[in-house]
């Protein structure tokens, strides 16, 4: 009957919590991006506050090196980032008609081999406007609807409130709520949440710096190539590289399609952006990631890929910042269960003692 009660107590918690989450998430964005800036930056506020420094303090002096240093960084990568993506969407059209007439050249038959006989019998202009205008209605339609629901003030405003009084009261709210768990359960309780608190700070912080060394090497490699918007290709490949994969092969697939329809014939260009993707996806996969991610992290790439997109899909930009927390909880969860499954009666066979 204990084990009833504890389940369904969890299950009812668990439902309540997507139930508000649903709800919530149109509102929730400056929150939980808060939070985020709070749970980021806490390592640095501990170490601060271990030298004799207030909290208080700790936490405004790392919050406002953090703001200044974003707002430096985007007033420096937004105006060239904006005037390639203008031209970038612009010039598309020419670059799949140019792909198209390199795939119907009957002088190059691998490349119809290669890319099917789809893109040499159907209009790429046409393909292209049409994923185009499918990318810039998304986007149209998420901006409108973000206008509607917050507005970018109150993101500008709300968000660094929220991560300057969580990182005062950080450990304040964790003992608080540590006060809150029963007595008989607290420490194995402890124990799992000490377990996903290194899965999540081994993976956001080790996968950020992922993220933004990629993010650089690919920028100014495929710039100095001389490639056609390859600060843009650079940084967006280096945003999405968080999703395990997709980062590189969208880098791979891209910077390949831009070199041809841009070098072609020349092959030693495209071979050295070729050759600049696959040696950033050779750092990423046996430098960068188990030096700054690990291997212990438990968080499988195919579940993480799954979290993602799922929370994504249904709760949007919130869902996306809540997927590797939430994926890393159920993470641990699961593995718990498992091993408390295999030490069971129902497991063994045998009698409790």
């Amino acid at each position: 009957m204990h084990i009833e009660r504890n389940i369904v107590f969890w299950s009812a918690a668990l439902a309540v919590f997507v139930g508000l989450l649903w709800l919530l998430s149109p509102i929730l964005l400056p929150f939980v991006l808060g939070m985020a800036i709070a749970y980021l930056l806490d390592p640095l506020n501990r170490r601060l506050t271990k030298r004799g420094m207030s909290r208080t303090l700790a936490s405004f002096i790392i919050l406002a090196g953090f703001v200044l240093a974003f707002v430096l960084l985007l007033l420096l990568i937004t105006p060239p980032l904006m005037r390639q993506l203008s031209a970038f969407i612009d010039n598309s059209p020419a670059y799949a008609q140019r792909l198209q007439a390199l795939v119907s050249d009957p002088n190059h038959p691998w490349l119809k081999r290669l890319v099917g006989d789809n893109l040499a019998s159907g209009s790429a202009g046409d393909i292209m406007n049409q994923a185009m205008g499918y990318v810039t209605g998304v986007l149209a339609s998420l901006w409108a609807k973000g206008q509607a629901l917050i507005s970018i003030f109150s993101l500008l405003i709300i968000t660094p409130v929220v991560a300057f009084y969580l990182g005062c009261d950080w450990d304040r709210i964790v003992n608080s709520v540590d006060q809150l768990i029963p007595l008989q359960q607290r420490e194995t309780v402890r124990s799992l949440a000490r377990e996903i608190d290194a899965s999540i700070s081994a993976y956001v912080h080790g996968q950020s710096g992922v993220c933004l060394i990629l993010g650089s090497y690919y920028a100014v490699g495929l710039t100095l190539a001389g490639l056609n918007f390859g600060f843009l290709i650079g940084v967006v490949c280096g945003l999405i590289s968080f999703i395990p994969y997709v980062g590189s092969l969208t880098a791979l697939v891209v910077s390949l399609c831009v070199a041809i329809a841009q070098f072609f014939p020349e092959w030693g260009r495209i071979l050295m952006v070729i050759g600049i993707v696959l040696v950033g996806q050779f750092l990423e996969g046996n430098v960068l990631s188990p030096k700054l991610v690990g291997h212990s992290v438990g968080l499988h790439p195919v579940w993480l890929m799954f979290a993602l997109f799922a929370f994504s899909y249904l709760f949007g930009f919130v869902g996306l910042l809540l997927a590797v927390p939430l994926a890393a909880a159920a993470g641990v969860l699961i593995r718990f269960a498992l091993r408390r499954y295999l030490a069971s009666p129902l497991y063994t066979g045998s009698r409790p003692s």
